[in-house]
Order: C-alpha cells, then sequence, then structure tokens
C-alpha cells in the first residue's frame, strides 16, 4: 500500500475539488455540527495561491485544508481540516494540521494564527502546537472572515450574540518562534513564485 503524502496543493489538484466538498458537507451532517460552506471557486483559490495542503495515497484522496489571511496578514486561519472516511484513525488530520501550521508560520512568521472550532480533537491538535482559548474579541475584525460563518448551520447563535460567542471554541497562536521548514525546497519555490506574483498584483 502506498504511503499518504502530504504535499501543497496546487493546479494539478483542481480535480479533486468536488470530491472535497463532498466530504466536509457530509461530514458536517454526520456531526451535526457547524461547517462553513465553501464555493469549488473558493478552494481552487487557495490551491492556486499555494494556500492549501492535500493528502494522497496515489491518486485517491485522503485529506485536506487551507488557509486564509485577515487584515493585511495580520491573521491567518488553517481550515477545512477534512480526512476522508477511509482514511481515519490514522493520525493523518494531525498530519495535516502539522504542515498547515508550519506553512502559515514560513510564509507569516509574524501573524496571529486562530482557529474557530467546535471539535475535540481540533481543539486538542491546537493545543500540542500552541494555540490557547480566547475570546472572539482576539480574533480578527475582518468582516469578509465572519462572513464565512454564513454557510454554518450555527450562525444564528453567533448573531444573536453579537457575535460574543458560539458553538465553537476561539483559539489563538501568538507566535514567539520561528519552526523548522517541513514543507520540500520545491513547495516552497513555487510559494515564493507566487508570493512575488501576488505582490505585484497588489502594487
Amino acid at each position: 500500500m502506498n504511503e499518504v503524502r502530504i504535499e501543497v496543493a496546487g493546479e494539478q489538484h483542481l480535480k479533486y475539488i468536488d470530491e472535497i466538498l463532498e466530504t466536509i458537507e457530509s461530514a458536517a451532517k454526520v456531526r451535526g455540527t457547524g461547517i462553513a460552506k465553501r464555493k469549488p471557486e473558493y478552494v481552487a483559490k487557495k490551491m492556486m495561491e499555494a494556500k492549501a495542503v492535500i493528502a494522497l495515497q496515489g491518486e485517491t484522496f485522503a485529506g485536506f485544508s487551507y488557509i486564509e489571511t485577515w487584515e493585511n496578514k495580520h491573521y491567518v486561519t488553517t481550515s477545512g481540516l477534512i480526512v476522508h472516511p477511509d482514511f481515519r484513525g490514522q493520525g493523518l488530520a494531525k498530519r495535516i494540521k502539522d504542515v498547515t501550521f508550519t506553512l502559515a508560520r514560513l510564509r507569516w512568521p509574524h501573524a496571529k494564527i486562530f482557529s474557530l472550532t467546535s471539535g475535540a480533537a481540533v481543539m486538542k491538535m491546537n493545543t500540542a502546537l500552541g494555540y490557547k482559548p480566547v475570546t472572539f474579541a482576539d480574533l480578527t475584525e475582518d468582516e469578509s472572515f465572519w462572513k464565512g460563518c454564513e454557510g454554518c448551520i450555527n450562525v444564528d447563535v453567533l448573531k444573536r450574540t453579537g457575535r460574543k460567542y458560539c458553538i465553537c471554541t476561539a483559539m489563538l497562536y501568538d507566535p514567539t518562534e520561528q519552526l523548522p521548514a517541513k514543507i520540500s525546497e520545491e513547495d516552497m519555490e513555487r510559494i515564493r513564485t507566487i508570493d512575488r506574483q501576488l505582490n505585484n498584483e497588489d502594487e
């Protein structure tokens, strides 16, 4: 059996988008908890900007997660962590979480990394990485981030409380030191190229 590999997602992985979104939606139904829905175009953009990682066994989809930046890259989220049912119980979620966290630290070393989650397993992984529980007031004020919660089944709770709390727990990593790179040099070179392109577009 081929080993499951985790790599920074790119154009060659666009063919997995439908399966990724179907896996996320199915997981939300099984858990009965809120997972914000994303459109195919959104996931594709994450892949093309090297802001996503994908787990594959050969050509078989095994898992996924993506990164988003807020407030001029002062805040970063690692989100949408999902493992296909065929690969659960193998520690893959932690491996994916470690890679997205390291990728975020490499690209935006001074950014605060935060998480909104209702899953005990994710909270445990976050804690191991150095995240701490915080209030919603400690998170980004970027309205585009909070708009992403519109697709969650619990958004009414968020609105009723004036965005002070919800079903999810807020967790924050405040960076104090660099982490060693766990991303391949090939992926890092592609990331640097994309960053240069994006910076030129901003100018």
